[in-house]
């Protein structure tokens, strides 16, 4: 499996900067708590320019990325990371699934948080929520979520699946464009 997945992540363009990730559950092996698959996985990504960020921060090009290991998994330790942000700086926190946004773990963490996990719920009927939906908050499908105390989260509706159907939920790649800008005071 390590294999196979580094060959998919080879093919994918170089990044001026540094390619972030964080793991999710499925990263852990089938019962989500192999840290053996996950460490032979982490490896194997580091050996081709892929920086797993597991509970730590890392900065690229002025923008620090903090990294929460899987919510579901056994490393998961948001402490770490989350408390070495500097709230002066541009920050980014990666957590694979939504339901983190939800724990008394923020601090005064203030803007974006990066997710995925749900596939956009894989199968959603017209007009209708998804029925198949791995998250606590069902509120948290896939798209743009405003928190309301500074902070933002997008869930990223992926390429992959939970089971081998999609209805009404195309997969996704988001592109995000970071722009630079000047603050006037």
């Amino acid at each position: 499996m390590v294999d196979e997945v580094a060959r998919v992540f080879e093919a994918l363009p170089r990044a001026r900067f540094g390619r972030p990730a964080v793991f999710g559950n499925h990263d852990y092996g089938r019962n989500f708590r192999t840290e053996t698959v996950a460490d032979a996985l982490s490896h194997r990504m580091r050996d081709i320019g892929i920086d797993i960020l597991s509970n730590e921060t890392r900065t690229y090009g002025g923008l620090t990325f903090a990294g929460l290991d899987d919510y579901w998994g056994t490393r998961f330790n948001p402490r770490p990371a989350l408390t070495a942000l500097d709230p002066r700086r541009p920050n980014v926190v990666l957590s694979h699934n939504p339901d983190v946004a939800d724990l008394p773990i923020w601090g005064n963490y203030r803007g974006w948080i990066l997710s995925g996990h749900t596939h956009g719920g894989q199968c959603k009927p017209p007009f209708l929520p998804p029925p198949l939906l791995p998250v606590h908050n069902r509120r948290y499908t896939a798209g743009a979520f405003e928190l309301g105390d500074g902070r933002r989260m997008y869930i990223n509706r992926a390429v992959g699946y939970l089971r081998r159907v999609r209805f009404n939920v195309r997969p996704e790649i988001t592109v995000f464009r970071l722009m630079n800008e000047e603050v006037a005071v």
